[in-house]
């Protein structure tokens, strides 16, 4: 359905001509006619009803709350493949196999053995070096009462994000629009559990780490804090880690903010004091400990975190999209850059 919207919008982009889009970075799409199209008709392919339609799904009662290495948490790795052979997004592990198993002795706890779910864009120019755009999807499952926890925010936001990603990328390929760089798609299990699934695979890499060229982490994007009810604060998104390692990186995240989503970026958790210690709790932490750099999205914590209250219903799609417009936008630049991204931080040992 979507490759028809986007010759559309590609054909709209085109006709319009440059005085309409003298703002938006265009990349040549028919070199031998002179044609343009901007990479915003790739980003508004992340929609709102495509949003809502995959967290409805992912975040119902069906998938059971996504406990790790149990029924719903299986279902939910199904169903994430299947979205991926539909878009026709492969992996890179091979044929059908799109899952990264681990074995039950890895976890402490009884724990039962589970999977990370991968899908891979190869790179036109330099496929060996590889930008990661992970998730978590698991969550924790049914309590003692058999109420459900579907974890819509957390982290089915970000789920449901990377596969809207995923896809706007895969349509840049099909019109012969790169990416030069590879992009994984990683879906992580164990999060909830202790940064199980991240932590496996930087032990057991599919590529090597060090042609890791960063990690943007996504973990509950759909939601408004506290700190942010007002109208005039919620256009907003919390960004972590960005500036630690890479200088190039939290430019290039700013610069993609101010041209294209006009988010209000706040770093008040990025701060080496937060008491809250947020870097050390989401999958991009298990990158940042091998000097890959990061950028963690995050929307802050909210009255139905970790509770069955936390549902799709309650979920601010149009802020959702316009969070997992910047991180593609922020992706596409790091991808599709002459150079890769200079690591220039300087690691500290912090506890």
């Amino acid at each position: 359905m979507k490759n028809t919207l986007i010759v559309i919008s590609l054909f709209i982009v085109y006709c319009c001509g440059n005085s309409q889009n003298s703002s938006q970075t265009t990349i040549d799409f028919d070199p031998s006619k002179n044609k343009k199209v901007s990479i915003t008709a790739f980003a508004e392919s992340i929609t709102v009803k495509e949003l809502k339609e995959y967290l409805y799904t992912f975040a119902g009662d069906d998938f059971e709350g996504r406990d790790t290495g149990e029924p719903g948490q299986k279902k939910a790795a199904e169903y994430l493949k299947t979205q991926y052979k539909e878009m026709g997004i492969p992996s890179p592990i091979g044929k059908d196999d799109y899952f990264q198993e681990i074995p039950e002795s890895y976890f402490r706890g009884g724990i039962k053995s589970s999977e990370n779910v991968l899908a891979f864009i190869e790179g036109k120019e330099k496929p060996e070096e590889i930008i990661v755009i992970s998730a978590h999807y698991d969550h924790v499952g049914i309590d003692k009462n058999g109420e459900v926890y579907n974890g819509a925010d957390d982290d089915g936001s970000g789920t449901v994000s990377l596969l809207e990603i995923a896809e706007a990328f895969m349509m840049a390929k099909k019109q012969g629009l790169g990416p030069k760089r590879s992009i994984l798609f990683l879906h992580v299990t164990g999060e909830e559990k202790g940064l199980y699934g991240s932590r496996f695979y930087t032990e057991n890499p599919v590529f090597p780490l060090e042609n890791t060229v960063t990690n943007l982490n996504v973990d509950m994007i759909g939601r408004i804090d506290k700190n942010h009810e007002e109208k005039e604060k919620n256009n907003y998104v919390y960004l972590i880690g960005s500036d630690r390692l890479s200088t190039d990186l939290h430019t290039i995240s700013e610069e993609a903010n101010k041209k294209y989503t006009k988010l209000d970026l706040d770093y008040t958790y990025n701060a080496k004091n937060d008491p809250n210690r947020f870097y050390f709790r989401s999958d991009h932490y298990n990158f940042a400990k091998h000097n890959i750099p990061i950028i963690f999205y995050f929307n802050g914590v909210h009255e139905d975190y970790h509770k069955p209250t936390d549902t799709a219903d309650k979920i601010e799609y149009e802020l959702m999209a316009k969070r997992a417009q910047l991180i593609f936008y922020t992706a596409w630049e790091v991808a599709n850059r002459d150079k890769r991204l200079v690591v220039d931080g300087i690691k500290k040992k912090e506890e």
